[in-house]
């Protein structure tokens, strides 16, 4: 493999050598902290020098873990990567050993003291925004007793999620499939997503109730887990004084009941939106009677288009260029300094991620296999490396990680930009209808279809706070209407559908996937406006990608006039979607 396409980690570390070092250092760094154990807010001056010395600690773990990482993930069946990969799992370990006492003597000590501190002690106000952080969630934090008991119980309250893993992982066999070429083929959950996209709808009509199926065997069994999760989740949120589980998560989220609410009115104004394009699909594909299971296929999908990374680099930068020269001159430095690791080699780790590591640089994983596809992902994580980049040069360690909120905005803003640049570009008509359908799949997929989980969330965490009594009927009516309400009257929607809330994996994290619903409103509207607006507004987003996590993210994201407390960015967001859908109707 050519040198250039794999990353270069003595970018982070030189050698095993100064690993070594660097790791002394940082547990010496570790016993200076614990010294403060007990008389951590005596002073200002105490404060100061514990968080100082973390400050540095914390530069230190972030070199050591993504060495190993990164390392590993390189080569996982390399016993040395193995060995130096649990070598880093165990320093992080003991690094939140280690500084775990600091949180908790800052939330029992009184709030004024604190803030008398930050106002005394100005080399302090560099870490106000976490000590505030901590101050916010004093509120809500137990005894010291309360908090151990909670903790003993973690292991329990994950039970649920543990055990609906095993289950739809390890032990749901589907059945087989006849497939395109009149093989017999095992259905798995990795395969399922694209035999519905198979332009045989008998291929598509098999998949789609051999897998519901299997969960309407079983639906019983897991709504009595996702419930038990439901209540744990419910539980807990009362326990810490909050007034639901709604109003803990949003608030861990850095955003508010409001955004939740707002977003799912603003799309239940925009439905007919979505229905339009439900029937633009069932006209594109000339059928008669349109399927749930008939959703996915792409009708302008022609044979898979080969692409060199080199063609697939021209591209990106050409479509980002729209970003600025500071911008593409640091993508250019992302390409030419073996940043990313290019292609599939055996035992790497799988799929695409941008990982950041403050005082270096970030680090991208792809596997790319030449095909047009894989553009779209190098712009996606590359849209990280830059929200990591701009941040990790204007802010601490601490406040550089920005939060899941404002997270999969930068890289689905590089994305749009992208798909906008490639429908422009596009001369064949059938290309550039393909183009259109895959970015309004999209938006439908993220915006739409996560909106009616959330929507789903919402209903049954409310029901089960009023007491009520939910069984596997109530779940699939609710889950079957919704349904009904978001696809509308150009679809038939069978009756399997009412059973796939019971394999959505993500209900077990309570209240997430709204965050796929407002991050690409956000996205859209920074992109739209980067492209009707140019430089004066790319200015002002690249000023707000480099806070980090500074400001709250509801608070960031009005730094480019996106207020997801208001229904105007998910307005934005289905008008985009509308002018696209009209785009692709003038087009065939």
């Amino acid at each position: 493999m050519v040198e250039k396409y794999k990353w270069n980690l003595e970018d982070i570390l030189k050698n095993m050598n100064e690993f070594e070092e660097t790791k002394k250092s940082m547990e010496e760094d570790l016993n200076k902290i614990e010294e403060f154990k007990g008389i951590l807010c005596e002073s200002s001056d105490n404060l100061y020098k514990a968080y100082s010395i973390y400050e540095k600690a914390l530069e230190k773990l972030e070199k050591l873990y993504a060495y190993g990482m990164l390392k590993y993930n390189l080569d996982m069946s390399s016993q040395e990567a193995i060995k130096l990969y649990k070598q880093v799992e165990s320093l992080e370990t003991l690094f939140s050993t280690k500084t775990s006492f600091m949180t908790p003597e800052i939330t029992y000590e009184d709030v004024n003291k604190i803030k008398g501190f930050l106002n005394e002690n100005t080399a302090l106000q560099r870490y106000k925004r976490d000590i505030e952080d901590i101050l916010e969630e004093k509120e809500h934090t137990l005894s010291k007793e309360g908090e151990e008991l909670l903790a003993n119980y973690s292991e329990i309250f994950s039970a649920p999620e543990n055990t609906f893993d095993i289950l739809t992982n390890a032990e749901f066999k589907f059945g087989n499939l006849i497939n395109e070429n009149g093989e017999e083929v095992e259905l798995t959950e990795s395969n399922y997503t694209l035999y519905l996209k198979s332009k045989n709808v008998n291929v598509r009509k098999q998949a789609f109730n051999l897998m519901y199926s299997q969960y309407s065997k079983f639906v019983n069994t897991i709504t009595e887990l996702y419930l038990s999760n439901v209540k744990a989740s419910s539980v807990t949120a009362k326990l810490r004084h909050y007034k639901s589980s709604l109003e803990r998560a949003v608030k861990q989220d850095d955003a508010s009941i409001k955004v939740y609410d707002s977003l799912i009115e603003s799309i239940h104004d925009g439905l007919k939106v979505n229905h339009k394009f439900i029937e633009l699909k069932k006209k594109i594909l000339n059928k008669q009677d349109f399927h749930m299971y008939d959703l996915y296929v792409n009708p302008f999908e022609t044979e898979k288009d080969e692409i060199t990374f080199e063609e697939a680099r021209k591209e990106v930068e050409e479509a980002l260029s729209i970003m600025g020269e500071e911008y593409l001159n640091k993508l250019k430095e992302a390409f030419d300094n073996r940043w990313i690791d290019v292609f599939a080699t055996p035992n790497k780790k799988g799929g695409a991620y941008s990982m950041g590591v403050y005082g270096v640089h970030p680090y991208v994983l792809l596997n790319f296999v030449n095909s047009k596809r894989d553009v779209s992902t190098i712009a996606h994580e590359l849209g990280h490396s830059m929200h990591s980049f701009y941040s990790s040069e204007n802010q601490t360690i601490i406040d550089a990680n920005y939060t899941i909120m404002t997270a999969e905005v930068a890289s689905t803003v590089n994305e749009i930009l992208l798909s906008n640049y490639q429908i422009n570009k596009e001369k064949n008509k059938t290309k550039k209808a393909e183009l259109i359908y895959e970015l309004l799949e999209m938006i439908r997929a993220t915006l739409f279809r996560q909106a009616m989980f959330a929507e789903f969330e919402k209903i049954v965490h409310e029901k089960i706070e009023n007491n009520e009594t939910l069984s596997s009927e109530d779940l699939n009516k609710i889950y079957y209407g919704l349904n009904k309400d978001y696809f509308g009257n150009n679809i038939i929607v069978d009756e399997n559908i009412k059973y796939e809330w019971a394999r959505i994996p993500h209900f077990y994290t309570d209240f997430y996937v709204y965050k796929y619903a407002t991050g690409v409103s956000a996205a859209i509207s920074i992109a739209t406006k980067i492209m009707k607006q140019g430089e004066p507004f790319v200015k002002r987003y690249i000023e707000m990608l480099k806070q980090g996590c500074s400001k709250k993210s509801i608070d960031l994201l009005k730094m480019v006039d996106v207020d997801l407390e208001g229904k105007e960015v998910y307005k934005d967001a289905i008008d985009f979607y509308y002018e696209k859908m009209e785009e692709l109707k003038n087009l065939i």
